[in-house]
């Protein structure tokens, strides 16, 4: 779609297309924690500077295909507002998270952030009247987070009270920084579709990480085949094409079920830590994995996961999403 002028129409989408869109999401996310660490451990970049990256790359990548394919630019105040904002929140919850990893640890962070993420959600769905709350929902959600606090489970060694409060504060802004793009996400734009709204705004926010990832180690490494193969996999598989199946999923899923989905990340980045990096999970682990999966599988096969209205989308905008 390339004007912003275009009227809406309502697009049809059937449900389990919807939710296979954000189980390819949240599987290919859980690539992202193997492909970052082995990208920072082969150029020495800070995980700030590899998210930066990251964004960048992948927001990159879909602009050029844009280019390359012919589109134009996004037009009208309301689509480069979207980007923008698509942008920021990126930036924010990016920064937001890495900088609880370095007050305490990745499981505090990881805990807080993906366990809090779709609370806020359907918290939000249930005071804006979009959602009500439901004990099937309530079961899911304590399903998660059981099984989220199992496997990645608590900090170890003698954390200062202070480091503590501070990295679960930033955890949470990062986790609601990832709330609003799913709630954000799930209101189309007369004129931006999931790839062009992905792409100038991850590349945006992937600017914005620029200071934070210079207050580090900086930007800079050796570029070999295996930097820049890792580099390219990062903003591909675990961001580009992730984003774009979790947008396009929520034309049709709503919101709260599908950042309940996004969990399938911590379960996918546990298997092929174990796979690849042979990490192993003890008996809790176990039991987390197998509640987490459990959790998710609730989540897909709830009754009331979908849109109780057709999203409006920009005309022509299915055709343009064949095309993609």
């Amino acid at each position: 779609m390339h004007t912003s002028a275009t009227p809406l129409v309502p697009v049809r989408r059937h449900t389990g297309t919807g939710l296979w869109f954000l189980v390819i999401s949240g599987t290919l996310w859980g690539t992202g924690g193997l492909t970052g660490t082995l990208l920072g451990q082969h150029t020495g970049l800070a995980p700030v500077a590899v998210a930066g990256y990251r964004l960048a790359v992948g927001g990159t990548l879909i602009v050029a295909f844009l280019v390359l394919t012919g589109r134009r630019p996004p037009r009208g105040r309301a689509a480069w507002a979207r980007i923008a904002v698509l942008g920021v929140l990126a930036a924010l919850y990016q920064a937001c998270y890495f900088g609880a990893v370095s007050l305490t640890s990745v499981s505090l962070a990881t805990l807080v952030t993906i366990g809090a993420a779709p609370l806020l959600v359907l918290g939000a769905e249930a005071v804006t009247g979009r959602r009500r709350p439901d004990r099937r929902t309530a079961g899911t959600c304590a399903l998660a987070v059981a099984g989220l606090l199992l496997l990645v489970g608590l900090p170890a060694g003698d954390l200062g009270k202070l480091a503590v409060l501070g990295s679960a504060s930033l955890a949470l802004v990062s986790a609601a920084g990832f709330a609003a793009i799913t709630l954000v996400g799930a209101r189309p734009v007369a004129g931006l579709d999931e790839l062009a709204g992905t792409g100038y705004g991850f590349t945006l926010g992937g600017l914005l990480l620029v200071p934070a990832a210079a207050g580090t180690v900086g930007l800079g490494f050796q570029p070999g085949p295996a930097a820049l193969g890792l580099l390219v996999a990062l903003g591909i598989g675990p961001t580009a094409v992730a984003y774009l199946c979790y947008f396009r999923g929520l034309r049709t899923v709503r919101p709260g079920t599908a950042a309940l989905l996004a969990l399938l990340e911590p379960l996918v980045g546990a298997v092929l830590a174990a796979l690849l990096l042979g990490d192993r999970l003890g008996p809790a682990g176990l039991l987390g994995a197998a509640l987490l999966g459990a959790a998710v599988l609730r989540a897909a096969r709830s009754p009331g996961g979908r849109s109780g209205v057709d999203r409006a989308a920009p005309q022509g905008a299915a055709g343009a999403d064949r095309a993609s």
